[in-house]
């Protein structure tokens, strides 16, 4: 029996031979997400609706791995514009409201040449 399981979510395929995400055990792990729409192969203009996709993203892969987001742990995200996090702090509200129970997060500088204003990875303990 294979150890490792990979985590495909229809809609988001990365270029590179690459899952969603893996699983070994109980602990998910993301590749990176990113706000370009997949399903038309198009960058949304704004930081909005490119955020709203890598946390709709976020929601169906730990989902297909067998979780919720209460299951996760930790995300990363990296912004073109670190100072200015409006728009990922209306999507963390959302898919986190209590503020007892939110996963840690961290904000980076994305890459100047990166063609998303967001991007982001993130771990899961399933279970």
């Amino acid at each position: 029996m294979k150890r490792r399981r990979s985590i495909h979510i229809d809609g988001f395929v990365h270029r590179n031979p690459i899952p969603n995400a893996a699983v070994v055990g109980n602990i998910l792990v993301s590749g990176v997400i990113h706000g370009r729409d997949t399903r038309e192969d198009s960058v949304p203009a704004t930081v909005e609706e490119q955020c709203a996709i890598c946390f709709r993203h976020i929601r169906d892969i730990v989902e297909a791995a067998g979780g919720s987001t209460d299951d996760i742990v930790k995300i990363d995200f990296y912004l073109q514009d670190p100072s200015d996090r409006t728009a990922l702090n209306a999507e963390w509200l959302r898919m986190f409201p209590d503020e007892h129970s939110r996963p840690a997060r961290h904000a980076h500088g994305l890459d100047a040449g990166s063609p998303t204003k967001i991007q982001c990875d993130f771990m899961a303990v399933i279970g």
